[in-house]
C-alpha cells in the first residue's frame, strides 16, 4: 500500500466507508503501529493512549507474550468452527473463567465474537431457563448495538434514533447514579431507596413472576463511568432470589483488571448468575463470554445457546490465555496503584477547574463529569468535546461519554508507565486552559 497522510486515509474514508459508521477521532489520526501506552501514526506522531481501543487493550498494544501467542497459533491452525472441530485453547479458557469468575458453584462457559453477542445469548438463556418473557435494563446502560442489546442500551443518540421499533419486554429503571440522583435523594441517608425501588417497579411496569432477568454494569460505561453505592447490588440481587430472577453482570468493559479487581464484581460482594467478559479478554481479538450457573446455561436445548461460525476462534482463545496469565500477576497488582493515581490527578484538576464537577469511578476505571455550574450541574457537553480536541492536538487520546457527552473516562492500557502517565495529564491539564 502507498504511504498516505492521515488526511489522505481520511479523505478515502469519507468515499468508501458509510457515514454512520462512528468516527469519534475530532481529527485524523490513522495508526502505523502502537505498543504499551502508545499510539504511533502513518505521519510519525505519537499519541498517548488513555483509551485502550475503548477499553480494549488493559495488558497493553502489541504484549510480546499476546504476540507470541498468535503467531504460534497462526502457524498450527487458524479456524476449524469449535462446534465442529474442538480444539483444546477454548476448552482450557472456559475452565479457566469457570474458576476465576465469581461464585462458588459449578459453572458454564461458551464464547462468542463480540459483547453484543455475549448480551444476545445472555438474554436467550435467561428466557429458556425461567420460562418468563421479560428483562429489566437500567436508565444510561449500554449493552450494545445489535437489536435486543441496543434494545437494553439507554441512550436514545447516537445509538437508537431512527433505529426502531425494538425489542418487546424490556423494561427500564433508574440506576443509582448519585451525583444526578433520579430520586433527589442523597448517600447514605437515601438509604439506596434506588435498589429498594425494584420491588415498586414490580407494581407500575412489569409484574416480578413475568421477569426473567435483570442485567446491569458493575459501574456503568458509555453511560457516563457510573458507580453505585456500597451494597447496591447485594439489594438488586436479594431482590432477584426472592423472586427467581436471573441476575447478569455484564463486565465487558469494567472486567479484566480495569477496577483493581479482576471482575468489578468483586467490589459490590455480589455473586452474579451470569457474568458477561470481553473487550480486554482478548487483548484485541474479537473475543466475548458468557459464565454462568451451570444449572441455568444448561437448562437449554442443544443449539440454544450460541454455534456461530467464529465463536471463540483458536487465535483469540490462544491470546485470552495469555491475557489471564498477565491479569493474574503484576499487571493487576499494578491496576490497584494506577487506579490511585489517576484518581489523585483527576481530583487535583477538579480543585483547579470548576468546570469539573464530579470525580468518579474505581481502580483505573476513572472519570470527570464537565458542568457549567456546579449547583445547577448543567452538562457542559460543548466544553467536554473542546476539550478532547484539545487532547488529540497535543498527543493524547481521550473519550467523551455519559448521556450528556460531558464525561471523560480514561481507559489507558494497565502497563502504561509512570512517565506516559504523567506526560498524559500534564497534557490533559493544559487542555483545560481557557476552556470555561
Amino acid at each position: 500500500m502507498a504511504n498516505r497522510t492521515n488526511q489522505e486515509l481520511m479523505d478515502l474514508r469519507q468515499k468508501h466507508i458509510p457515514f454512520g459508521y462512528p468516527n469519534m477521532a475530532p481529527i485524523p489520526i490513522a495508526i502505523q503501529s502502537a505498543k504499551g501506552a502508545v499510539i504511533k501514526d502513518v505521519e510519525g506522531k505519537q499519541y498517548i493512549d488513555f483509551a485502550g481501543g475503548i477499553g480494549v487493550q488493559n495488558v497493553g498494544h502489541c504484549a510480546e507474550q499476546v504476540v507470541a501467542a498468535i503467531k504460534e497459533q497462526a502457524e498450527e491452525f487458524i479456524h476449524t468452527c469449535f462446534p465442529l472441530v474442538m480444539y483444546e485453547s477454548y476448552i482450557e479458557l472456559a475452565k479457566r473463567l469457570n474458576e476465576i469468575t465469581p461464585g462458588d458453584f459449578p459453572k458454564r462457559t461458551f464464547f462468542v465474537n463480540s459483547g453484543a453477542e455475549a448480551v444476545e445469548n445472555a438474554v436467550k438463556i435467561a428466557r429458556h431457563a425461567t420460562k418468563r418473557p421479560a428483562i429489566i435494563a437500567f436508565e444510561n446502560a449500554f449493552h450494545g448495538r445489535t437489536y435486543m442489546a441496543m434494545t437494553l442500551t439507554s441512550q436514545i443518540k447516537p445509538y437508537k434514533w431512527g433505529s426502531g421499533p425494538f425489542c418487546p419486554e424490556v423494561y427500564r429503571m433508574p440506576y443509582a447514579y448519585c451525583y444526578r440522583c433520579p430520586f433527589g435523594l442523597e448517600y447514605p441517608s437515601c438509604k439506596i431507596q434506588c435498589a429498594d425501588y425494584l420491588e415498586d417497579f414490580f407494581v407500575g411496569h412489569v409484574a416480578a413472576d413475568s421477569v426473567a432477568a435483570v442485567i446491569a454494569e458493575p459501574i456503568q460505561g458509555e453511560g457516563g463511568f457510573i458507580v453505585p453505592p456500597p451494597g447496591y447490588f447485594k439489594k438488586i440481587k436479594a431482590i432477584c432470589e426472592k423472586h427467581g430472577i436471573i441476575f447478569i453482570m455484564d463486565e465487558i468493559q469494567a472486567g479484566m483488571g480495569r477496577t483493581g479487581k479482576l471482575f468489578a464484581s468483586e467490589h459490590f460482594d455480589v455473586t452474579p448468575d451470569i457474568i458477561l467478559t470481553g473487550k480486554s479478554l482478548g487483548a484485541g481479538l474479537p473475543l466475548a463470554g458468557v459464565t454462568g450457573r451451570a444449572d441455568i446455561i444448561d437448562n437449554t436445548s442443544a443449539g440454544a445457546v450460541s454455534g456461530g461460525t467464529y465463536g471463540g476462534n483458536p487465535i483469540s482463545c490462544k491470546a485470552g490465555l495469555v491475557v489471564l496469565d498477565l491479569l493474574q500477576g503484576e499487571i493487576l497488582e499494578k491496576a490497584e496503584r494506577l487506579g490511585k493515581k489517576v484518581r489523585d490527578r483527576l481530583l487535583s484538576i477538579q480543585q483547579q477547574h470548576e468546570i469539573v464537577g464530579d470525580v468518579r469511578g474505581l481502580g483505573a476505571m476513572m472519570a470527570i463529569e464537565l458542568v457549567k455550574d456546579r449547583q445547577k450541574k448543567e452538562p457542559a457537553t460543548d466544553e467536554a468535546e473542546e476539550l478532547v480536541k484539545r487532547c488529540y492536538e497535543k498527543g493524547l487520546i481521550v473519550l467523551r461519554c455519559g448521556a450528556y457527552h460531558n464525561v471523560i473516562r480514561t481507559l489507558m492500557p494497565l502497563v502504561i508507565t509512570d512517565t506516559q502517565l504523567e506526560n498524559g495529564f500534564a497534557i490533559l491539564k493544559d487542555s483545560f486552559q481557557n476552556i470555561t
